[in-house]
C-alpha cells in the first residue's frame, strides 16, 4: 500500500497558509473564503479530533464505524429504488421539507415559450437544450449518451469556446469568466429552439474499439468516442473552437460538498506533487458573481462553479433560458451573431423581480439541490466487499477519491453541519491523460484535468438511471471501462487493476457497487 495519502491535511488543519500560498503566483491570486457559510470555527481540540476521524484506513476486517451512514445523519436509510436519488434529507424539519417540494416541483416544471398567460412558468429559449431540469437528470442521476442517431433521450451536451488569445473581448473581462465564448454559439450548443428559430445544431457521437488487455489475459473493449456537430444552424464554428462533450451528472449530496471546510479540501492539494507519489490535485478557482470575489471551484466537471446556487442558475440559464439575478440576459446564451435570438420575446416581468427566474424561485431550486438525500451503503460488512476495498486502498486510489471528511459546524444549516461524509471526493482538479482529455480549458483547469467526481451512490447508477455509463461524456459501459480510461495521475492507479488477478478485480467492482 501506498504510504502517504496527503498527509499535509494531518500536519495542517487550519489550512489558511496553505489557501493563500496555492492562488499567490496566479493570475487570480485574490484570497478566497466561504462567504456563503456561516461557520462556526473548529477549536484545536475539535481540529485533532476531526484529524483522526478521517484518516485513511489500515483495518479491512470489519467495517469502519459509521461506514454504512456515507452522509451523516442526512443518509436515506430506505431500500434502493429509483427514488434513491430524488428523496429529501430524512433530517430535515418540516418546513424545509415543504421547501423541498415546493423546489421538486420547480425543478421539474416545463417552461413554456413567452409570452404565455402562466407568468411564473414562460421564460423558455429562445435557444435551449430542455424545458425542466428533470428532462436531463432524470431522477437526479447520471445523464447518458445518446445510443443512436434515432435516440432522442440521450443527455449529452456541448460546450464551447475559443482561446482567450482568439476572443476579440477585452484581457479584464476573460479573466472573470470560466472561457472566452465561441463568437456564434456562446459557451454552450443549444440544440432545441423556439418556433421561428433555428437550434444551433445536434452533437452526433460515433465510437471506435479500444481493446486493453488485462494481465490475466481478459481482453475488455473500450469505445473510443468521436463526435461531429450536426446541421449548425448558423454557419460555421471558430477554427479555433475549442469543445467539451458532457453528460449530466448525479446531483445527490451537493449541500453536503459545499459544507466542506475549504481548508480541509486545499490540505490536499499538491500542485508541484512535493510528496512525491504521482498525485498533483489543484484547486479550481472561479469569479462569484455572488460575492464578488475568488472562490474556490466545487460544482460541475472541472468545478467550475463556488456554489451550489452559482452552478443552479447558470445551468437554468444556459440550458433553459431563464433569466436570473446572476444571469440576467433573458435571451440564455445568444450571441451578437444570432440578432432574431436577442431580439425574440421574453418572460421578464416585475412579478418575477424583472427576470424570468425570480430569486425566490432559484433559492427553492437551490435548497432542492442542496438536500437530494445521500443512499446508505449496502453490504458493507460482506466479506467479498471488504477485500474490495482493501484493493481500492491498494491500488492508490484514495490519493484522490479521498473517502471521509467532517463537514462545518454551520450556524444556518444545521442539515449539514458536522456530519461525517463519505463522498470519495477530494474536489480537485488531475491531469487524467490525453484519453479523457477534451483539450478545453475551464478557469485554472486546463484541457486533461477534471475534478475528482463523487463515489457516493454510484452502485445505484443502474438502479436510479437504467443505465450504467460512467465518465464526463458517458463512454465507459461499466465501471471497470471507467477505470481502464483513467490515465495521467493515475495511471498507476489504473496499472495496479490491469495487474490484478480476476478475483481481486471482481471483488473491487463488488466494493464500488456497494458504493
Amino acid at each position: 500500500m501506498k504510504p502517504n495519502y496527503k498527509t499535509a491535511y494531518l500536519r495542517d488543519i487550519a489550512g489558511m497558509a496553505l489557501v493563500l500560498a496555492l492562488c499567490a503566483g496566479t493570475s487570480r491570486s485574490e484570497p478566497m473564503g466561504e462567504p456563503h457559510l456561516q461557520i462556526v470555527p473548529r477549536d484545536a481540540s475539535e481540529a485533532a479530533k476531526v484529524a483522526a476521524v478521517v484518516a485513511i484506513s489500515t483495518d479491512f476486517s470489519q467495517p469502519e464505524r459509521f461506514e454504512h451512514r456515507p452522509a451523516g445523519l442526512a443518509t436515506l436509510m430506505d431500500a434502493p429504488s429509483r427514488k434513491s436519488f430524488s428523496m429529501p434529507q430524512p433530517n430535515l424539519n418540516e418546513d424545509q421539507g415543504l421547501d423541498f417540494v415546493l423546489g421538486q416541483s420547480l425543478f421539474e416544471k416545463l417552461w413554456v415559450t413567452p409570452p404565455s398567460a402562466t407568468v411564473s412558468s414562460d421564460g423558455l429559449g429562445p435557444l435551449y437544450n430542455a424545458r425542466a431540469c428533470s428532462i436531463c437528470h432524470i431522477g437526479n442521476g447520471r445523464g447518458r449518451p445518446p445510443l443512436d442517431d434515432t435516440d432522442r433521450l440521450g443527455a449529452l451536451f456541448l460546450r464551447v469556446s475559443v482561446p482567450d488569445e482568439a476572443s476579440s473581448l477585452a484581457p479584464d473581462l476573460l479573466d472573470k469568466m470560466s472561457n472566452a465564448p465561441e463568437p456564434t454559439y456562446g459557451l454552450q450548443l443549444q440544440d432545441k429552439s423556439v418556433a421561428g428559430l433555428p437550434a444551433e445544431g445536434r452533437l452526433a457521437v460515433r465510437y471506435s474499439p479500444v481493446a486493453v488487455t488485462l494481465a490475466d489475459g481478459t481482453i475488455v473493449e473500450l469505445q473510443n468516442p468521436e463526435y461531429a456537430l450536426q446541421n449548425p444552424g448558423y454557419g460555421d464554428l471558430h477554427p479555433q473552437a475549442q469543445f467539451s462533450p458532457r453528460i449530466a451528472p448525479q446531483m445527490i449530496g451537493l449541500g453536503l460538498l459545499e459544507a466542506i471546510p475549504e481548508a480541509d479540501i486545499l490540505a490536499h492539494a499538491d500542485p508541484d506533487d512535493q510528496d512525491g507519489d504521482g498525485i498533483s490535485g489543484r484547486a479550481n478557482l472561479v469569479w462569484s458573481k455572488e460575492y464578488d470575489q475568488w472562490m474556490l471551484g466545487r460544482f460541475g466537471l472541472k468545478a467550475g462553479a463556488s456554489t451550489v446556487r452559482a452552478q443552479s442558475m447558470a445551468a437554468a440559464n444556459g440550458d433553459i433560458g431563464l433569466s436570473n439575478s446572476l444571469f440576467p440576459a433573458a435571451s440564455g446564451d445568444c450571441t451578437a451573431q444570432q440578432t432574431a435570438c436577442l431580439n425574440a420575446p421574453d418572460g421578464n416581468t416585475a412579478a418575477q423581480g424583472g427576470v424570468e427566474a425570480s430569486d425566490p424561485v432559484m433559492d427553492l431550486m437551490t435548497f432542492y439541490s442542496q438536500t437530494l438525500a445521500v443512499p446508505a451503503r449496502r453490504d458493507v460488512d460482506d466479506p467479498e466487499v471488504l477485500k474490495g476495498k482493501s484493493a481500492f486502498y491498494q491500488a492508490g486510489c484514495p490519493a484522490c477519491h479521498v473517502p471521509k471528511f467532517v463537514t462545518h459546524r454551520l450556524a444556518d444549516r444545521a442539515e449539514h453541519s458536522f456530519q461525517l461524509i463519505w463522498p470519495y471526493t477530494d474536489m480537485l482538479l488531475h491531469d487524467m491523460g490525453e484519453g479523457l482529455a477534451d483539450n478545453r480549458p475551464e478557469w485554472r483547469a486546463n484541457g486533461r484535468e477534471w475534478r475528482t467526481p463523487p463515489l457516493w451512490g454510484i452502485g445505484l447508477t443502474q438502479t436510479v438511471s437504467g443505465h450504467s455509463r460512467f465518465l464526463h461524456d458517458g463512454r465507459a459501459r461499466t465501471l471497470l471501462e471507467a477505470i481502464l480510461w483513467h490515465g495521467g495521475e493515475a495511471t498507476a492507479a489504473q496499472q495496479a487493476v490491469i495487474a490484478m488477478p480476476k478475483s481481486q478485480r471482481d471483488a473491487l467492482i463488488a466494493f464500488l457497487e456497494s458504493l
